[in-house]
């Protein structure tokens, strides 16, 4: 007989056999959702300085309109999607409140959910029916309390709004910091809509008191969805429970506990290393958005009170468990770069939302991750269980899931925003197609030893090895330097590596070379405090550093000494080999010039003149020999700062198979803010000539294009290249831990080197 540990060892390979096939196959043709458009929320207000968010969307019968709630400015947005690729903003409107959520009759009316509290004890709201061609408001009926949802009935016989009567997270009751009960109790409001006149409309409450066995005279309904059988389900997420109303009755039909999950194999701690060894138990589900699912009950469990269950799950209609994500929704976010570190002791990658809709006949579910900022899409099959399909790169913190199968699209709204120039928050459009390969992700892992997917994130500088592969580090947002080892196959590059830099610490790895005696040669960036140096690192093969060099002792003490610290916060970016074996040297970009306060530094700094102290015209090569030490750097002049942008800086340099060098230059702006990012291509002999580079020695590529034609929210980091011995070209982005960002990566495959040169200057 097989021993347990034999047959479990088998269980856990065939299971990671199946996931690394789920994603290996991500690029394969046929059926799938791509983003065809971004449309940024602050193009809909008149100022753009305003914080501005898109939470939840709905729609139109045509499927041209959409109609999103802003409750950061207390109004609705409208958006003309005639065509779905060039979304046109339409205005706004102010409707008296917070909105929390919006559905829409016909191509006329939208109902609002707003909410006018005036405390947690006070609770109050309204719903205000919008007429949306003439944009003005027609009728409001009090709701008697604060809303969170809405949904309307596929008939549109009723509308049904989750009155939350939200509690107060800084209350402790019996022991629990936010715990319940927290009066007045919440319930469902249902409205009759009799005819299209909300004058003779009325509202009625459904009594969910009695049913959760956590708090069950405070229940906290959070979502609804509607069935073509007029029958509400409402999640109680943090009551930790399901309701199913006969919205004609008003009574309940059925309830069930929500339950509990186990997961092993998760971060459980906050420590800016993404470890995969964490194990919760009996953690309530605490479900938020909740769908219909053909009869089937799916629930995102984002949780709330009791922790984060990380998961999805699917119910039938009597409760029963049909499927649970368990650790896969997280293992999902670290395969593709998603997971949120920063979250590991709350919830996780967060799932909040949750959809379904049937696409070219076929049933799918897509679950939304709040803080990994991506889309799961699964196809759902007779038995109601789903089958990973592919993941979609979202807007900052997506919110609000809206499927228009009639359209063939899918609309996600994001309720993040950072103003002026920051990253917006947005709503994005994805088109279902049967056509052409999955273009997302770009870059994902493949499983460790272990059976979880190798953690990969923030990817920063790139070389390229003898056999094709490439290898790449993460920066400083980790505690633990790593180098990775990646495949640029076909569609899409894959992890298949990883290893830590062992024998120094507070590094931000920014590049990497190989060297000819086969050592790396990792770029470390410092900060401008002086907390963190500027350091120039050898490896051996196995990441452990064989020798550590800082910056010439004369440059550290004119550092030190400047009052301006803005000029030297950005430091070593890129490193790359010239010479051969017996006699090379290491050429370490500098991102941006620095600036020196002190008379006796001026011969150091890179701006001698005082032209522009602040920033710098030019910032340097370093050129360090492992034989001779520090030798004369190379001047560098700087492209012109955009308007929008404070700096333009180097990211990367990369020698090419003809002994030439490849840098990318760039300014710090996003999205629509973005102008410069450029690949620039130098002569070795015009790198090297006393003069250093100046801009006519430069042949420029925009690889602006190349971002924008993934048809999101640009980042501001290029931030990696590799060129192979065959000349093949790749960049990729880093994305920022998924910290104040989307967290999307792309990893581009640009060509050939001489080919993408050709005809630039």
């Amino acid at each position: 007989m097989q021993s347990d540990t034999f047959r479990l060892g088998l269980t856990c390979a065939i299971l990671a056999l199946l996931s690394a096939q789920a994603l290996a196959d991500d690029h394969r043709g046929g059926s799938n959702f791509k983003r065809v458009a971004t449309l940024a929320n602050y193009i809909n207000n008149d100022n753009r300085g305003d914080e501005t968010v898109s939470e939840i969307v709905a729609v139109t019968k045509n499927g041209k309109t959409l109609v999103y709630t802003d409750s950061e400015l207390e109004e609705i947005g409208f958006v003309y999607i005639g065509k779905p690729d060039d979304p046109i903003p339409t205005g706004k409107l102010t409707v008296g409140g917070e909105p929390t959520s919006v559905a829409v009759i016909g191509n006329t009316l939208a109902l609002v959910a707003v909410n006018t509290s005036e405390s947690f004890a006070n609770p109050s709201g309204k719903l205000v029916v919008v007429h949306i061609s003439k944009r003005r408001i027609i009728g409001e009926l009090d709701l008697g309390g604060q809303p969170d949802s809405i949904s309307i009935s596929p008939d549109e016989r009723f509308a049904a709004v989750a009155i939350e009567n939200e509690r107060d997270e800084d209350i402790i009751v019996d022991g629990v910091e936010g715990g319940l009960p927290q009066l007045p109790a919440g319930y469902l409001a249902i409205v009759d809509l009799k005819g299209g006149n909300p004058k003779n409309w009325s509202v009625r409450q459904a009594d969910l008191r009695g049913l959760a066995g956590y708090a069950p005279g405070d229940p906290e309904p959070e979502f609804v969805d509607i069935d073509e059988y007029n029958r509400a389900v409402v999640s109680l997420q943090e009551n930790n429970h399901i309701a199913i109303v006969d919205l004609a009755s008003g009574t309940v039909l059925d309830h069930f506990d929500a339950g509990t999950v186990d997961l092993d194999q998760v971060d459980t701690i906050e420590d800016d290393i993404i470890s995969l060894t964490g194990s919760l138990a009996a953690v309530p589900r605490e479900p938020d958005a909740i769908a219909w699912i053909d009869g089937y009950i799916g629930t995102a469990n984002e949780g709330d009170l009791f922790g984060g269950s990380r998961g999805f799950s699917i119910f039938d209609a009597a409760g029963n468990l049909v499927f649970d994500a368990g650790n896969r929704f997280d293992h999902l976010a670290v395969q593709v770069g998603h997971y949120p570190e920063g979250r590991s002791e709350n919830k996780g990658s967060e799932p909040e939302s949750i959809e379904f809709a049937r696409f070219g006949g076929k049933p799918y579910v897509f679950v939304g991750s709040e803080r990994g900022s991506f889309i799961a899409v699964y196809a759902i099959g007779k038995d109601g269980k789903p089958e990973y399909q592919q993941v979609l790169p979202g807007p900052l913190g997506p919110e609000g899931l809206l499927a228009i199968p009639k359209r063939n699209l899918l609309v996600v709204s994001g309720e993040e925003d950072d103003p002026e120039f920051g990253v917006r928050s947005s709503i994005m459009i994805y088109e279902y197609s049967d056509e052409g390969r999955r273009t997302y992700p770009q870059v994902r892992s493949q499983l460790g030893a272990d059976g979880t997917p190798i953690p990969h994130s923030a990817l920063s500088g790139m070389d390229a090895l003898p056999n094709g592969d490439l290898v790449a580090v993460w920066d400083s947002f980790y505690a633990d330097s790593r180098i990775f080892t990646i495949q640029p196959r076909r569609n899409q590059a894959v992890v298949t590596g990883s290893m830590q830099i062992t024998g120094a610490g507070n590094l931000d790895p920014e590049g990497i070379a190989l060297a000819p005696d086969g050592t790396y040669w990792i770029a470390s960036e410092g900060n401008a405090s002086g907390s963190r140096l500027n350091r120039l690192l050898q490896t051996d093969a196995m990441g452990t550093v064989l020798r550590e060099i800082g910056l010439p002792a004369e440059v550290e003490a004119c550092r030190a000494a400047s009052a301006n610290r803005r000029s030297l916060g950005a430091g070593f970016e890129g490193v790359a080999v010239l010479g051969d074996e017996s006699d090379y040297v290491l050429l370490v970009a500098q991102q941006r010039g620095w600036d020196y306060t002190t008379a006796d530094c001026e011969a150091l700094d890179d701006d001698p003149d005082d032209s522009n102290p602040g920033e710098p015209g030019q910032t340097r090569i370093w050129v360090y020999s492992p034989d001779a030490g520090w030798l004369e750097p190379i001047p560098w002049e700087l492209a012109e700062i955009p308007e929008n942008a404070s700096w333009v800086g180097l990211s990367e340099i990369t020698r090419t198979p003809a002994g030439d060098y490849v840098i990318i230059e760039r300014d710090n702006r996003t999205g629509d803010f973005a102008e410069l990012k450029t690949l620039v291509k130098v002569d070795v002999d015009d790198l090297l000539d006393d003069d250093g580079v100046t801009a006519a020695e430069k042949t420029v590529v925009d690889i602006q294009p190349a971002l924008e034609a993934t048809n999101g929210w640009i980042t501001d980091k290029p931030e990696g290249t590799a060129i192979t011995s065959e000349g093949r070209v790749f960049v990729v982005t880093d994305n920022d831990g998924v910290d104040d960002w989307s967290g999307e990566s792309w990893f581009l495959p640009l060509g050939n080197v001489d080919a993408l040169f050709e005809g630039n200057n």
